[in-house]
């Protein structure tokens, strides 16, 4: 998964640490977000896309191709 939050948080001129105190996590959590490495529950998605006046479908792309491998299993 691939994230836009990093292009959003520049939009509205926040830091990752804003966003995180925004949604209540720690600025790590945002860095791992930012890098794909951290997959958010539902809650932690809709949270980030209020702060960043978005839809989770417009900052989280999920790639067909890892959809794909991932069924197959």
């Amino acid at each position: 998964m691939r994230t836009r939050i990093k292009e959003f948080r520049a939009r509205y001129n926040l830091t990752q640490e804003d966003l995180a105190n925004l949604v209540g996590v720690r600025r790590e959590t945002i860095v791992f977000l930012e890098k794909g490495k951290y997959n958010p529950s539902l809650k932690l998605a809709h949270d980030v896309a209020n702060a960043l006046h978005s839809s989770i479908d417009e900052l989280f792309l999920f790639d067909e191709a890892e959809a794909d491998i991932v069924e197959e299993r």
